[in-house]
């Protein structure tokens, strides 16, 4: 039994073809959509990409304790878990997060991996001639700038550019190049799972000139903008901006849909659709300028960001070619999906649930789906309402409990941990007490917007809030019951009013 998983960041459900959308060109989503199963109710978990990243591996919430942070010793790893049991993991990616301070114990937990640079602000290529021009660029916003680590992000992405200006340089073809010569050399062996995973199409959208003469348009923006990087904040540029980024969008998409294509075409060769399982999935979405805003992590989550794509093709299941499954299924169903599969035993503090049956018989695996970032708003839906929750006292404390002090891209400083408590054990820590520390500074705090109540069947575009007091009675059970199950700390109940 083989597996692989091909994974993208940013990957929206409502831009691709076999998910309703008529004008971008993603061929090979629908041609892999004809041999899987797509999964119509597929919603995040813990948000952004760390925390999802965490539930990937662990099959368990992680934003009811933690922010983004590191694999924390207690945790369950599923490609670890495969590793021991005798399944050879690797993973490719150009995913730069994974090798920074918040993310560093994700990549070993592998049998073995391969990095490609550049993505982002990846710190890569040094060119100290090099003088960015805050001015010149869409990415000026304010927003951006007034924080100095964006500037060098910004800049240092400029650099990174200079160094990927054709196809075969670019992050995106280097991981899948070592995806594809992992498949190469490995076709013929048994018991491996390989994750390729690229950082596309998140922002910033960069593409060469085939891809974007996919998208003819006319940009009548600043001549030196790329307008291709958004940033977290509400739109204030004109329609012709709004649709300019939302075609570079389009044509790094199409770019994915390049390169799974090649995934594709190894698959065919090699016949390994008589033993192999395919994923094809994303942490989460992102707005292009729906409901007045760009990005994810400053607004509530939206649909555009919480409800992403999921397609699995099973070898055992050759008869659910081309089926869509409703039942709400989300990442930390995959751990247990994959470990299942494999038929390693999966532990008691996986919350996440195999999707055999799911993909069978749309047999429901739960009723309802909780999700949001840490310290802020918690989200619900189930499938017909979506219901956002939010803490009625904003400025009640929130802290972080962890062995693994570090935030996204530095260790926490000395003056955080000054006033550090012990806490837990926790069900799931495995009699570790952790570290209890006051979170300042949160990563997408959307208290601020209040709690909202969406009909998604009269209201798929949430553009109408409703008020109802019985559904948002039992949307509050769900969340409540969420907690319980994750036991979640006590002071949240209280911060929530719960």
């Amino acid at each position: 039994m083989k597996a692989i998983m091909v994974m993208y960041d940013s990957l929206n459900r409502h831009m691709l073809e076999t998910y309703g959308c008529d004008w971008t060109i993603t061929p090979n989503f629908k041609r892999l959509a004809e041999r899987s199963v797509q999964f119509e109710h597929c919603y995040v978990g813990s948000m952004p990409c760390m925390p999802a990243r965490r539930e990937l591996q662990t099959g368990r919430m992680n934003f009811y304790h933690r922010s983004w942070g590191p694999m924390e010793p207690f945790d369950d790893s599923m490609p670890e878990l495969l590793k021991k049991a005798g399944i050879y993991t690797h993973l490719v990616s150009d995913h730069q997060h994974y090798w920074e301070d918040g993310g560093a114990t994700y990549h070993n937990r592998y049998s073995s991996w391969e990095i490609s640079r550049g993505q982002e602000g990846d710190l890569w290529k040094a060119d100290l001639s090099y003088q960015y021009d805050k001015k010149s660029v869409f990415k000026k916003k304010e927003v951006m700038l007034a924080y100095p680590p964006y500037t060098k992000m910004l800049a240092h992405d400029e650099v990174n550019r200079r160094n990927m200006d054709t196809e075969e340089k670019t992050s995106q073809a280097v991981t899948f190049r070592y995806g594809l010569e992992f498949i190469e050399k490995n076709h013929a062996q048994d018991n491996w799972f390989l994750q390729i995973e690229t950082f596309d199409p998140h922002e910033p959208f960069y593409t060469l000139k085939d891809d974007k003469a996919l998208y003819p348009h006319t940009f009548t923006g600043d001549a030196a903008a790329e307008a291709d990087w958004p940033p977290y904040a509400p739109v204030e540029e004109d329609e012709n901006t709004v649709a300019h980024v939302r075609y570079e969008y389009a044509a790094l998409l199409s770019k994915c849909d390049r390169y799974l294509g090649k995934v594709l075409d190894l698959m065919d060769r090699y016949d390994l659709w008589e033993d192999t399982m395919l994923i094809v999935n994303t942490d989460h979405g992102f707005l292009l300028g729906e409901h007045g805003w760009w990005g994810k992590t400053s607004m509530p989550l939206y649909n555009e960001i919480a409800h992403v794509p999921l397609y699995i093709y099973d070898p055992r299941r050759k008869e659910c070619a081309g089926v869509k499954r409703n039942s709400l299924v989300q990442m930390i169903d995959i751990a247990p999906t994959l470990l299942d599969y494999f038929g390693v035993e999966i532990p008691k503090d996986m919350m996440g649930k195999p999707l055999t049956g799911v993909m069978d018989t749309d047999t429901p695996i739960r009723d309802y789906a909780v999700f949001g970032y840490h310290g802020s708003q918690v989200d619900v839906t189930d499938g017909r309402y979506l219901y956002m929750h939010a803490a009625p006292d904003p400025d009640a404390p929130v802290y972080e409990y962890t062995l693994m002090p570090t935030h996204m891209r530095a260790m926490f400083c000395v003056d955080e941990l000054k006033e550090i408590e012990l806490a837990g054990p926790f069900s799931f820590t495995k009699g570790c007490k952790v570290m209890k520390i006051r979170s300042e500074n949160r990563m997408g705090d959307t208290t601020a917007f209040g709690s909202m109540l969406f009909d998604l069947k009269e209201d798929p575009g949430q553009e109408h809030p409703i008020e109802d007091e019985e559904i948002r009675g039992r949307m509050c059970d769900y969340i409540r019951r969420s907690m319980e199950e994750n036991d979640a700390p006590k002071e949240l109940y209280e911060r929530l009013g719960l």
